[in-house]
């Protein structure tokens, strides 16, 4: 259809989107993405010497993966191919590579560019390797997904990750002015509403020029204030797939808040994340890990404090159980924090792991029959409720880890409750060497 249109000299009369319109023509129009395509930018110093490697594109929607693409294979007089793995099965990609293998043979190459690459199974990515290899296709790969965990190592040994990132502030207002530019009007909106579509488009240029074109459209003498604003176009819901990469970026964030004590950056973790539509208990699980982790011995009650507001949660739903929700952000962040108690199970788990099945004291097992009896089980066991202060100071761990050998795990701090624990393992360790005669 396209050929039947340029053919007639039809494509120039044919609507095209604004976004398309304004779509950049070399790479130094590109915006947002100086760090690449600026004078000092990597794609620049490459495109320098008129040829490169394939490349991996990850950043998220509307950042100009698809742009850069085209820009690439015009600068260095490649043939430019795309297909999308959403759509493109083996028989696609075979006649596809057969294709690049024409063009090489009469001196045309090839760059391939693959929408959503991270779609592909791990056998279809490594259809690629070969025409990578022997110079039949350069390929340049876009995702949304961290390539680390959705793409094959052998594929990422071949390709070189470049970065983009989400339009900033100033990138969003150069794409403005460029619309009303090529419009030769400007914006129906007030300077406040102007900042306010700048954050519906949440860093996605594409998505943005979708929103200018609608607000252009709209009759002349129009001067939209935010509410108007909101109501002529619908908000863009943030960007955050709860199962994949951003998922756990977040909740990384929301961890690290909590145990920097920053509560106001834990809210707004976890807020984004609600928004974004994540499952409550989810921000609730990792409320629970850092109340231990983070937490501990150093408050105790902030585990059955979260638990409770959890339950609490569960019984009462939203929007009433953000209080809950926001309660037990509020006591773990601000919690004096101490991680000695999983620092010393971990420090244990390792100790287990080296030593293997050492024999406990017999002193401490149980001896329900006679044999067991015999051989001395239970023997000198001291029950220490029959001692003063309900210690008795006996030994329990085996004999190749008692007396100077004996570990020390739990280091506990001088901040909360666990000063207090620090002083009752100093008082009796005093106690264990009186008793055992140290």
């Amino acid at each position: 259809m396209s050929d039947l249109f340029t053919t007639g000299g039809l494509e120039a009369s044919v609507p095209r989107p604004l976004a398309d319109r304004l779509r950049p023509q070399r790479l130094s129009e590109v915006v947002g993405q100086e760090h690449l395509t600026g004078p000092e930018g990597i794609l620049t110093r490459l495109t320098g010497g008129r040829s490169f490697g394939s490349l991996i594109f990850w950043g998220p929607p509307g950042t100009g993966k698809t742009t850069v693409a085209r820009l690439l294979a015009r600068e260095t007089e490649l043939h430019f191919e795309q297909i999308s793995a959403i759509f493109t099965g083996v028989a696609e990609l075979k006649k596809v590579f057969e294709a690049a293998r024409g063009r090489r043979a009469v001196g045309q190459g090839t760059l391939l560019f693959v929408d959503e690459i991270h779609r592909f199974n791990r056998a279809q990515q490594d259809s690629f390797l070969p025409v990578m290899e022997d110079g039949t296709i350069t390929l340049i790969g876009a995702t949304t997904e961290n390539p680390s965990f959705e793409l094959n190592a052998a594929l990422l040994s071949r390709a070189r990750v470049l970065v983009f990132k989400a339009l900033d502030g100033a990138a969003i207002e150069g794409l403005l002015q460029r619309a009303e530019t090529l419009e030769g009007r400007r914006l129906p909106l007030q300077p406040e509403a102007r900042s306010a579509l700048a954050g519906m488009a949440d860093g996605d240029g594409r998505y943005l020029l979708g929103l200018v074109e609608e607000l252009l459209g709209l009759p002349d003498g129009s001067d939209l204030d935010v509410a108007a604003l909101a109501e002529t176009v619908q908000k863009r819901a943030p960007i955050y797939d709860k199962g994949q990469d951003e998922h756990y970026n977040l909740l990384s964030c929301f961890h690290k808040s909590l145990r920097g004590s920053d509560v106001n950056a834990a809210m707004y973790w976890a807020a984004r994340m609600i928004v974004g539509g994540e499952d409550p208990g989810t921000v609730f699980r990792r409320l629970c890990c850092a109340a231990s982790e983070d937490v501990g011995m150093a408050d105790p009650q902030a585990m059955p404090m979260v638990v409770a507001a959890w339950t609490a949660f569960d019984r009462v739903g939203w929007p009433e159980g953000r209080l809950f929700l926001a309660q037990a952000i509020a006591y773990v962040a601000t919690a004096p924090k101490s991680n000695a108690a999983y620092s010393a199970f971990n420090a244990a788990m390792a100790l287990a792991q080296k030593t293997g099945s050492l024999a406990p004291p017999k002193s401490i097992l149980n001896a329900p029959t006679k044999l067991m009896k015999d051989l001395g089980y239970h023997a000198g066991y001291r029950y220490d409720h029959d001692f003063p202060d309900a210690y008795a100071g006996q030994e329990f761990f085996p004999d190749d880890l008692s007396g100077d050998r004996r570990p020390d795990f739990y280091a506990p701090n001088e901040r909360g409750f666990e000063r207090e624990v620090k002083k009752r393992l100093e008082y009796w360790a005093r106690l264990r060497a009186e008793r055992q005669g140290r």
